[in-house]
């Protein structure tokens, strides 16, 4: 560091106010690394990311901030100042290095969401044997269902746990734009911010998690699996320490940044005879509690039909997900895909594409961003 530089921090207190400092650690394998500092060292777990494959760790303890990072540099001599304004500590510079050599980072303090650009394919994913399976956050199973995440902007997971039993989750919450969980087999009981007591999300149901809305998985049934679709692929999941669920109030309506929380119970939900001849829908109610950013529905072919007519969109988001039954894709320029439950795909605007030689019995879920995405029939 400079003499310059060390006259530009000599008075932190004419300076905007340092918020959290994190040591960053380089580590080969994350969990072992974590299991090591939180079980051993008595530190505690307040943030890890990306979900489906956690990369970036952030405990405390004993006056300390770590941040564990996967492949994170050689050298451990990095240290993060988290800053309302970093650019106004040190006249502009958001990196120092300090005489022994420590690099200083300054960072925001609650950073922005990064929302990548739209970057649209035609994507399919099979369901796939047990290899297709990664251990994720809380020691869940998780199945990409996009893998190439559309370029940063949408994930979409199969998320399993087979034993069932009591989930080790805490009560925490993500930064993200949106994210909707859909349970597609067995049962998991959940509690939500503002939500009364816990409540049971059965095969068929389905969540809204408005943005930062805190919540904790307590217990699942064996064989327990759900579709979570969320943007973008990448966001932070955060560690309430301090709120306790249930949180002792209850306001339904409550609006978590611009969104309401959903739950969707199947038993309860009226079908619809849908847009395009030969379906009809249950729908879940995530567009009206987003203000149009998305919806979900489920459909079904109604009794004797066999295909659902081709169409083209005009979204920057749909995705399908086969629930029961099988059918045949085809999709302009891709040829024919068979299909069958546990199959997803993803459609990019302007391409034409219907489905044909469904089985009885067929379902499927769509999830579509914006919720009127401008389907238009095709002869």
């Amino acid at each position: 560091m400079s003499k310059s530089e060390a006259r530009q921090i000599e008075h932190p207190q004419d300076k905007p106010a340092i918020e959290t400092a994190e040591v960053v650690l380089p580590c080969e394998s994350l969990p072992e690394s974590l299991t090591f500092f939180t079980e051993q060292l008595g530190f505690r777990l307040d943030r890890i990311f990306p979900a489906d494959a956690p990369a970036t760790a952030v405990i405390s303890g004993h006056g300390l901030r770590i941040r564990l990072e996967k492949g994170a540099g050689r050298n451990p001599g990095v240290l993060a100042l988290r800053c309302a304004d970093p650019g106004a500590l040190t006249g502009g510079k958001t990196e120092l290095t300090a005489p022994n050599g420590t690099r200083i980072e300054l960072l925001q303090a609650d950073p922005p969401l990064n929302l990548p650009p739209i970057d649209q394919s035609f994507v399919v994913t099979k369901m796939g044997g047990p290899e297709a399976w990664g251990i994720g956050r809380a020691g869940m199973r998780y199945r990409d269902l996009i893998p190439n995440r559309q370029g940063g902007r949408f994930i979409a997971s199969h998320i399993a746990i087979p034993d069932g039993g009591l989930v080790p989750d805490m009560v925490h919450f993500h930064k993200a734009r949106f994210q909707m969980i859909y349970c597609y087999k067995g049962w998991v009981h959940l509690l939500y911010e503002d939500q009364g007591p816990q409540f049971t999300m059965k095969a068929g149901d389905c969540v809204l998690q408005p943005p930062e809305i805190r919540h904790r998985v307590l217990e699942c049934s064996p064989g327990f699996e759900v579709i979570e679709i969320g943007c973008p692929a990448e966001h932070m999941t955060c560690i309430d320490h301090d709120m306790p669920l249930p949180n002792g109030r209850v306001d339904p309506d409550r609006v978590f940044n611009g969104q309401k929380f959903v739950r969707h119970q199947a038993e309860k939900a009226e079908w619809q005879a849908g847009r395009l001849e030969g379906i009809e829908f249950r729908d879940i109610g995530i567009a009206a509690a987003t203000n149009g950013l998305a919806s979900a529905q489920v459909w079904r072919l109604k009794p004797g039909a066999t295909q659902i007519s081709a169409v083209k969109h005009a979204a920057e988001f749909v995705f399908y997900f086969v629930l029961e039954g099988s059918v045949s894709l085809n999709a302009q320029g891709q040829g024919t895909q068979d299909l069958s439950a546990g199959d997803s795909f993803v459609i990019p605007a302007g391409m034409v594409f219907g489905m044909v030689g469904a089985s009885e019995g067929l379902e499927l879920l769509e999830v579509a961003l914006p919720a009127d995405y401008g389907v238009e029939l095709k002869a």
